[in-house]
């Protein structure tokens, strides 16, 4: 029912029928069933439903959370969000998370299912972050599709403090919501944080960790892309080149706050960043300096080397060369260019990092445990970067992980040597005899570690401009299912076995389900790890399957497959995975 509702809404915005928006989300925001919905995805799906707030409330039992979702109104009373610090990943400066009362995420999880599809019949086409049917990937291949036949330049840019930054006054004025909404989000922005025991005021910005914060976020900067074509329009026309190439060769791609913008003509970005700035400034907001560049996707541009990065990867474009002449002159042999999209230097760095510290905590850990805590880590960061030229990557980081196995197990057994160290800890699988596992001799189940290159190479199919999970085209989204990055094999596997249904409950997985894998007969209980005791179930049924059947929670058995981790919580297929930036972290 609420689904329907949300298509409904949708559509009345894409036709532009204010008055039948209006009145299906007063309906939505009064039904008995959406207030449910939004507490279930804060109280049971959501991976924050275990911190509190200022009142101290979390992990609501089951009349607790009937008493929330009765409670829920528009007429509720707001309450400051509790201030902490996170690390931003790859630097040592840390990022603010304002964490909302569990009856403030709820009541916020609740305005969402009612804003979000009228916005989504809004958005721009190449806006991509925090919106349900796109993810990072979509992102890149709009950026591949945009250089590939031409190199261009780019201004590669980032908003500084975006969600700390954002005008009140302007956002509400963009929202243009009905009065007791804008009530809310109004007094949602203004309430005020606790610092420990102070309290401070907020003047501006949404606060990081409110469920509804990355919306409003994406409101706020709606228009970016739009203000670009416009400035297209601007520009001299040339000889079999009118405005509509101008608007078409000029090309805005953003992911929640970072965007690049893409042209052939260095005059042209240099223009376009202006008009940007001046958008920005508007709604309160500046681009950060030293994450903001221009460069050019083929040659060096101010002694800058060609290509960038962006979201982990790093996109450039290389000379093909036609190999007949070494001494020819360079120049001579270039016959053009092809774009290579990769994970960036960085990307690597971090990952490798990552495992390096895990191996080196885990000194004296049985080898079980060193493969459960990796495969996961493993098996989803290639499985992000496996719709890219990631062999060359993949391959690296086979043989460092492989370099830093040797050494952690020469260390365990400093009195044997390299070839009993080799037969005990490395076997062979499929012709390959230098794989990192167990076998128990008792079970002979087998433990083994992933590599990179086991993961399949295959383009991500960028998802249309057009395109919204509201929009009721269930062929489009179907096609889909189970092709995107964002999921491991194993789930879209599982998910066509049971044609989209969740296995305890029965209904047909829907939009921002979490979903997760489950042991038909635990592992505790004597199950096997096998495909045929796999099944996919919601967050919310799997805890009430685990409370029923008295089993131990799975989560130990993390990475005992030889191809997926045992268990995976992700979101629904069409959707982009979870950030910290949405809902609690």
């Amino acid at each position: 029912m609420v689904f329907k509702l949300q298509k409904r809404i949708h559509k009345a915005a894409q036709r532009g029928d204010v008055k039948a928006m209006r009145r299906l989300q007063k309906t939505l925001m009064k039904s008995w069933y959406a207030k449910l919905l939004a507490t279930r995805t804060v109280t049971q799906d959501n991976k924050g439903k275990n911190t509190a707030g200022v009142d101290g409330v979390k992990s609501l039992g089951y009349t607790q959370r009937l008493t929330l979702a009765r409670n829920l109104g528009t007429a509720s009373k707001v309450k400051p969000t509790r201030r902490i610090w996170i690390p931003k990943p790859g630097t040592d400066e840390k990022r603010p998370l304002g964490i909302p009362t569990m009856a403030d995420r709820a009541l916020q999880a609740l305005a969402k299912l009612a804003l979000e599809p009228e916005w989504e019949a809004k958005f721009e086409p190449n806006s991509y972050g925090f919106r349900p049917g796109r993810a990072v990937h979509d992102a890149i291949e709009a950026i591949y599709l945009a250089i590939h036949c031409k190199a261009k330049y780019v201004l590669d840019a980032d908003i500084s403090k975006c969600f700390d930054n954002i005008d009140h006054r302007k956002l509400l004025d963009k929202l243009n919501t009905y009065p007791s909404i804008k009530r809310l989000i109004r007094d949602w922005l203004k309430v005020g944080f606790m610092d420990e025991r102070d309290m401070f005021p907020t003047e501006m910005g949404t606060p990081q960790g409110g469920v509804i914060s990355p919306l409003l976020a994406n409101i706020a900067l709606h228009g970016m892309e739009e203000a670009i074509k416009e400035y297209a329009n601007t520009l001299p026309t040339y000889r079999n080149h009118g405005r509509k190439q101008n608007r078409n060769a000029l090309s805005l791609i953003r992911y929640a706050d970072d965007f690049v913008i893409i042209h052939e003509d260095i005059n042209v970005v240099l223009g376009a960043k202006a008009v940007i700035e001046g958008f920005l400034k508007d709604i309160g907001l500046e681009l950060k300096p030293s994450k903001t560049r221009i460069c050019h996707t083929f040659e060096e541009y101010e002694g800058k080397q060609s290509g960038f990065d962006f979201l982990g990867f790093n996109i450039r474009q290389f000379p093909v060369n036609d190999g007949m002449s070494a001494k020819a002159p360079r120049s001579s042999e270039i016959l053009g260019f092809q774009t290579i999209i990769q994970p960036s230097k960085k990307a690597v760095q971090r990952h490798y990092q990552v495992i390096s510290k895990i191996i080196n905590s885990h000194k004296a850990a049985p080898q079980k445990v060193i493969i459960q805590k990796l495969n996961p880590i493993i098996q989803g960061w290639a499985n992000y970067y496996s719709s890219v030229c990631s062999t060359d990557a993949f391959r690296d980081l086979n043989h460092m992980i492989y370099t830093k196995l040797i050494s952690w197990a020469r260390y365990r057994h400093p009195n044997k040597g390299a070839k009993w160290v080799v037969d005990k800890y490395w076997i062979t699988v499929d012709g390959d005899n230098w794989v990192f596992g167990y076998i128990n001799p008792d079970t002979e189940e087998r433990y083994i570690l992933s590599k990179h290159t086991w993961t399949k190479i295959v383009r991500h199919t960028k998802v249309k401009g057009d395109a919204s999970p509201f929009n009721g085209d269930f062929v489009y989204w179907g096609t889909r299912t189970g092709k995107s990055k964002e999921i491991p094999s194993l789930l879209a596997k599982i998910l066509h076995k049971q044609k989209g249904k969740c296995a305890y409950c029965g209904l047909t997985f829907t939009l921002e389900d979490q979903i997760e894998l489950d042991h038909i007969i635990p592992i505790s209980l004597g199950g096997k790890r096998k495909f045929d005791n796999i099944q996919a179930l919601h967050r919310h049924c799997h805890d009430q399957k685990t409370a029923k059947d008295g089993s131990l929670s799975s989560s130990h058995d993390k990475g005992m497959f030889s191809e997926e981790p045992d268990e995976m919580k992700v979101s629904c297929p069409v959707l982009e995975t979870s950030s910290t930036r949405e809902g609690v972290a």
